[in-house]
């Protein structure tokens, strides 16, 4: 019996969470992953830690083209499909070559669209040279190389993307400013105050921000926007604006809404045969954008594939900023469920915290300036715990937890959103290699990374106490005055 052939069109992290998750359970068939970027798969939402200079190039790297080969999977790399053909069951790429699949996986995330504003493409049909997109390592290499001392530059976009950017150009010692065209930062994410908050901690931090405002033309002088303002600029940096990456799918005649429609079993309702996840796939009307949904649909799809019976029902949705100084974090959408709203906003501290409750339960979430209480309201979201009269109240007006509270988090509350990762399965690691490779905690928006690195901390603690006392009662001695301190 011949081997099923699976074609993976994408490798980025749904495509790579995907392939990790068959080979983890023994998928049977031969896969054949093709990638349009030169390099291998690598961690998007990180290029602004690279761009900041807190990561580096090579830490974003999620599998290299050595594991591909070791694990017998055909990594295909800057190789991009010209055309799917259900009627053939194959795709044919740029070069000609045509590669058959009995099952096809779209991952192709998604594709940035150019704002309104005249000026930034060329007469040659290129971008104007202070333009720049950011969406690639591509893209973050060409930017950095732009980074002399004294240049200026402004974001267009306020959205988590283009906090991050902009916080790390003001990082690296750039005078930056942001255009959003909406009335406050974040809007779609949270309200007026958190928006409020956000604006006063960057004028803070050195950056200025323009919101109610468009850009409309870039010229010589510099970014003019529609309230009559000139913004002189070195460089101009898009990240307003994206959609999922749906040509393919269209052209081999799929349902394409905004997204491939998928079903419960992530198979395009038009071809069984094919699936998609990611920013590519809309399920229940809805596209999701972030890093959790897609890894949890990549894991769904492996299982399925694999002979098992799961099915996705949806995903919670968390949305996280990261920037050094800046704290956010958006549980579901608390600016359009209905229900209870409980808010605490303090401007002299700079936090904002919103939670929306229906019958007791948490639905929804916004926290501005302090995170300290997220890992606890995300557990009670998903377990559905149903709260008292005062706790919601109780619960953001509470201290800043310490360390040693964080640490002594149940096995299984959740300290990894995009990964789905439990504080039980952090402490079984030793290290955080070995957290990172067995559970994919801290490869994702890297918000975790702090509560992982107190759990490794503590429980090789204990580890050590444990294994010294053990040995010292053998032998009748005490614990030795360096462990004491």
């Amino acid at each position: 019996m011949s081997r099923e052939r699976l074609v993976v069109v994408g490798n980025g992290m749904a495509a790579t969470r995907l392939v990790e998750t068959l080979i983890a359970r023994r998928y049977g068939g031969h896969i054949t992953v093709i990638g349009e970027e030169p390099v291998p798969a690598y961690n998007r939402i990180l290029l602004s830690a690279v761009l900041e200079g807190t990561h580096r190039v090579e830490a974003l790297t999620m599998r290299d083209a050595e594991w591909f080969a070791s694990v017998g999977v055909d990594l295909r790399l800057g190789s991009r499909v010209l055309q799917v053909s259900r009627e053939r069951s194959d795709v044919m790429l740029v070069d000609g070559t045509t590669i058959p699949f009995d099952r096809l996986v779209m991952a192709t995330g998604s594709i940035p669209t150019l704002p309104p504003i005249r000026g930034l493409v060329q007469v040659n049909g290129q971008l104007h040279p202070k333009v720049h997109a950011f969406r690639s390592l591509a893209d973050c290499s060409r930017l950095l190389a732009e980074l002399t001392p004294g240049r200026r530059a402004v974001v267009v976009g306020g959205g988590l993307l283009g906090l991050q950017v902009a916080r790390a150009l003001g990082v690296r010692g750039v005078a930056t400013e942001i255009v959003e065209g909406s009335e406050h930062l974040l809007s779609s994410r949270i309200d007026e105050r958190g928006g409020s908050i956000l604006k006063r901690g960057l004028k803070k931090l050195g950056t200025d921000v323009y919101t109610g405002a468009r850009a409309v033309r870039l010229s010589d002088d510099g970014l003019r926007l529609d309230n009559g303002y000139t913004l002189e600029t070195d460089l101009v940096i898009l990240t307003a604006g994206g959609r999922p990456s749906t040509a393919l799918a269209r052209q081999a005649g799929l349902f394409v809404r905004r997204g491939v429609v998928v079903d419960a079993h992530l198979a395009s309702i038009t071809d069984p045969r094919v699936h998609a996840i990611g920013d590519c796939a809309e399920f229940a009307g809805r596209v999701t954008g972030f890093v959790p949904p897609a890894w949890e649909q990549a894991v769904v799809l492996a299982d399925r594939l694999c002979g098992g019976e799961a099915t996705y029902s949806g995903s919670r949705s968390v949305a996280r900023l990261r920037a050094s100084d800046l704290e956010v974090a958006v549980l579901g959408d608390p600016e359009h469920t209905e229900g209870e709203v409980v808010e605490v906003t303090n401007p002299i501290a700079g936090t904002h915290r919103k939670l929306v409750v229906q019958g007791g339960v948490i639905v929804a979430a916004a926290l501005v300036g302090d995170l300290a209480r997220v890992g606890l309201i995300t557990q009670l979201h998903d377990r559905r715990t149903v709260l008292g009269p005062h706790e919601p109240g109780e619960l953001l007006m509470a201290e800043r937890p310490s360390s040693a509270e964080s640490a002594e988090l149940p096995d299984d509350a959740e300290v990894c959103a995009c990964a789905g990762v439990s504080a039980g399965r952090v402490r079984a690691c030793r290290t955080l290699d070995e957290v990172r490779g067995s559970t994919r905690a801290t490869t994702g928006c890297g918000g975790c990374a702090a509560v992982v690195a107190q759990l490794l901390s503590t429980t090789r603690g204990q580890a050590l106490r444990h294994e010294v006392t053990g040995a010292d009662a053998r032998e009748g001695n005490g614990v030795p005055s360096a462990l004491n301190g």
